[in-house]
């Protein structure tokens, strides 16, 4: 820990006061050092039972027109023989080193550095997943100057015997998923600012990066085009202010920079700006790091650096800070709603799972129906098989009449009754549901807004994200995507996203382990409750069947991999058991949240219903009591 300890101390030296603050964060790091050394030399730490690497050596995909065309298996740059490349692990039969091999010093940053250049990314164990999907996507790219914080013992281990470059942050955080918002969220994003001290004084440039975020494209090349800036920072700016890849029109951008991705140099003013920035939050626990970094650098916005580059001064008129263009270092909102890579043709660089509504479980799964986050192959073979559909939805639905309250909902409701059905289905034939694509006519926000918000490319109707409509919004936590006890809920029923089946890593033997189902009316030609096939992976089923005869009939092709109903009209009825149906019943209710928000009411939230269709004259308004302030559960 000395190197990291050095230079947190070397950004402090200049007041007293923050000299006592940092010898008690190193003291407690001394001692507490002792726990980690423990737990990554303990039995149970053992490399035996290190989580295995192996699906990470699966082919490269190529994905939105980027090509990720390298092998992971071989060194993506030329490095010391002392290295090894990226993703080779270490010997099984060798040692875990010693803990203080692992401490971020200049000499490690150096030895993983490209023209002078580190991406660093970090977190705790509960983010390995996300860690891996970022560590490849570059890689992927041919892109290896890159180190991983590593914020516990458990995540330190874990990376290491992955063949990952890791440092040990000596931050103790919990290995839990901290929330949103959360202290130890605060606590993490200090650490960001503390890393980021810690770095610029040995003289490196550094791309520092949340974990929620993937690259698509190399950005070393773009951020090289732009050398006098000392920042370079993302935005959560949704109305778009160049259509091109230039930089962001600053005098248009009126959110907030983001701090998810952004370049610094190791120039004076960065230094200065770093140093004002962590003194700023130690003195004041209750600053978020973003706000803090805003509240620094628009002390003062412009004059413009040059007339070209669209570089401006900030910060105290010294400092040299340019946006990253919105539409291509996008935002959750951009790439998932608005898709301006798409309308603009261009190639994105970076997606930042921002602009989300279901916390980390809604940032894989929206990752996940990008098709850019990496999972184990057991994911794409789950036990008892898959239940697909094809979804109906007329033109009407979707396009007839003005984009509104009523239009919204009823394209969500006739969607979500489809949906209803398709779970109860998937719940009595044991099988994992892949949800439809989702359509909606109106955004979603946390403010009230008209529909869309005004400047943006919002195209309506629009392929909206699961969160925006199954989410659990109360406690901001996606429960379709996690368990609840099965003595009230009953059985769990597992989902995939849209797009799981057009994924380049489904294995081929699920491909083509496949039953269509086409419903029929009984007594027409071939419509039978039966498993005969009027021919090969092709089985017509009789509309409005009992669970008993789904459950029968199904039975015989429990090895096919995928089935797929042509249509949930008609398709499920309900369960027998009254008991089984109030556990399902109280299960999907769950699964939805809220539209937001309309304007001029307080509150502007209106609650979707998984059962609107059961409560005559059901329209879509929010609560107009404290007392009907509640989920319809």
């Amino acid at each position: 820990m000395r190197g990291w300890r050095n230079a947190v101390q070397e950004t402090a030296a200049s007041k007293p006061l923050f000299l006592t603050i940092y010898a008690t964060v190193i003291l407690g790091t001394v001692v507490s050092s002792f726990y980690v050394f423990s737990a990554i030399y303990s039995p149970t730490a053992s490399p035996t039972r290190s989580i295995s690497s192996s699906w990470l050596l699966a082919p490269p995909l190529s994905q939105n027109g980027v090509s990720l065309s390298s092998n992971i298996s071989q060194p993506s740059q030329h490095r010391s023989n002392k290295l090894r490349p990226i993703w080779e692990a270490p010997s099984r039969t060798s040692k875990m080193p010693r803990l203080k091999s692992f401490r971020l010093t200049k000499e490690l940053v150096a030895q993983r550095a490209k023209d002078n250049v580190i991406i660093v990314t970090f977190g705790n164990f509960a983010f390995m997943d996300f860690i891996l999907t970022w560590v490849k996507h570059l890689t992927d790219l041919g892109v290896s100057n890159l180190l991983v914080g590593a914020m516990d013992a458990k995540l330190l281990n874990a990376l290491y015997w992955k063949g990952i470059p890791v440092f040990d942050m000596g931050s103790h955080i919990s290995t839990d998923d901290v929330g949103w918002g959360s202290p130890i969220f605060h606590k993490m994003g200090r650490q960001k600012v503390l890393l980021i001290n810690a770095i610029l004084p040995f003289g490196f440039e550094l791309l520092m990066c949340d974990t929620d975020m993937v690259w698509l494209k190399n950005p070393l090349p773009y951020l090289a085009r732009y050398p006098d800036a000392d920042i370079l920072t993302s935005s959560d700016q949704v109305v778009p202010t160049v259509v091109d890849d230039r930089l962001a029109d600053w005098k248009q951008v009126g959110a907030a920079y983001n701090i998810g991705i952004f370049h610094w140099r190791p120039t004076p003013p960065a230094k200065k700006l770093a140093k004002e920035w962590i003194d700023m939050l130690l003195a004041d626990d209750r600053i978020w790091d973003q706000n803090g970094f805003n509240e620094l650098v628009r002390r003062q916005t412009g004059p413009a650096f040059d007339d070209e580059s669209g570089i401006f001064y900030s910060y105290d008129g010294n400092l040299k800070l340019g946006i990253l263009p919105e539409s291509i270092f996008c935002s959750g909102h951009t790439y998932f709603v608005q898709a301006l890579h798409q309308q603009f043709r261009l190639q994105p660089y970076a997606l930042h799972t921002t602009f989300q509504y279901a916390g980390t479980e809604g940032k894989r799964h929206r990752l996940r129906e990008a098709m850019v986050f990496f999972d184990p192959p057991e994911y794409y073979d789950a036990p008892g098989g898959f239940l697909s559909f094809r979804p109906s939805i007329s033109k009407s639905l979707l396009l007839d009449g003005e984009h509104n309250l009523e239009s919204h909902f009823s394209l969500i409701n006739y969607q979500m009754r489809q949906i209803r059905s398709a779970l109860g289905l998937a719940s009595v034939l044991n099988r994992t549901l892949v949800m439809p694509p989702l359509w909606c006519r109106l955004d979603r926000l946390w403010f009230p807004h008209p529909g869309a918000l005004l400047g943006s490319m919002t195209r309506q109707p629009f392929l909206c994200p699961l969160d925006h409509v199954f989410e659990y919004a109360l406690v901001q936590v996606n429960v379709m995507l996690r368990d609840l006890p099965a003595e009230e809920f009953g059985p769990a029923i597992n989902i995939r996203e849209y797009s799981f089946l057009n994924n380049p890593f489904l294995p081929q033997r699920v491909r083509e382990s496949w039953l269509d189902v086409q419903l029929c009316q009984e007594g027409t030609e071939d419509c039978h409750a039966s498993s005969n096939t009027s021919r090969p992976g092709l089985l017509r089923f009789p509309k409005r069947s009992s669970e008993e005869t789904l459950k029968k009939v199904f039975s015989s092709f429990k090895d096919v991999k995928v089935i797929q109903f042509s249509s949930m009209q008609d398709a499920f009825l309900g369960f027998t058991d009254k008991t089984r149906e109030e556990k399902f019943r109280k299960r999907v209710k769950q699964y939805v949240g809220i539209w937001c928000c309309v304007e001029n009411h307080i509150p502007g939230h209106i609650y979707y219903d998984m059962y609107w269709d059961e409560k005559p004259g059901w329209k879509p308004v929010p609560p107009k009591t404290p007392e009907d302030d509640h989920p319809p559960f």
